[in-house]
């Protein structure tokens, strides 16, 4: 199983990577593993604590139940792959199957700054974006899917986006094999990752 491992700033635009990859390849061809997915269960905080939860920072998530998932999906094992929720900041008690495929994409914006993790990677990519555009595509998503108003978006981005992308998400494009800027925008740079990934496929 060929593993990929896509990641950048919030809002760069790793979805529409990842959505570019998937138009083009078979669904049982290849399967995604996003990052959100793993943020620590918080259910023993308040809710109003776990509202101030920094989601930038590595601390936020459980590696280690990512890695494990990964192992066994590469032995050729179905996982059981959770659900977070943004509004409640908690795991649903359902869980969501996935089964092994020829490929695995890993999105998110922490996955290149935990060592092991990194390690796994056969591919590891770094969507870049401008930082303007980025916050923009923050405020429309957070507004959209998270229940947030424009202010609460700006106070979150001043306080925890921003030092956190500068502190943890930005140093980890060292580790890229490729680097791909203006997002899903950038055609050349997705047809080289399609055709390696292609070329995995044809063994």
């Amino acid at each position: 199983m060929l593993i990929i491992g896509i990641t950048g700033g919030t809002g760069s635009g790793k979805t529409t990577v990842v959505n570019q990859l998937l138009g083009y390849f078979k669904k049982d061809e290849v399967v995604v593993i996003p990052q959100d997915a793993y943020y620590r269960d918080n259910s023993q905080i308040p809710l109003e604590e776990r509202q101030k939860i920094n989601f930038d920072h590595p601390d936020s998530l459980e590696f280690s139940l990512l890695v494990d998932h990964l192992n066994r999906l590469r032995r050729g094992e179905a996982i059981e792959m959770p659900i977070y929720s943004y509004l409640t900041c908690l795991r649903a008690k359902e869980t969501v199957t996935v089964k092994p495929a020829h490929v695995a994409i890993v999105e998110g914006i922490l996955i290149l700054a935990d060592p092991t993790l990194r390690e796994m990677f056969d591919i590891k990519v770094f969507v870049d974006a401008d930082a303007d555009d980025r916050l923009e595509r923050v405020i429309k998503r957070d507004i959209a899917e998270r229940g947030r108003d424009v202010l609460q978006v700006l106070e979150r981005y001043q306080e925890t986006v921003k030092p956190s992308h500068l502190q943890f998400i930005e140093p980890t494009k060292r580790y890229a094999d490729l680097i791909i800027p203006f997002g899903g925008e950038n055609r050349v740079a997705i047809e080289v990752l399609i055709s390696i990934v292609e070329k995995h496929l044809r063994k």
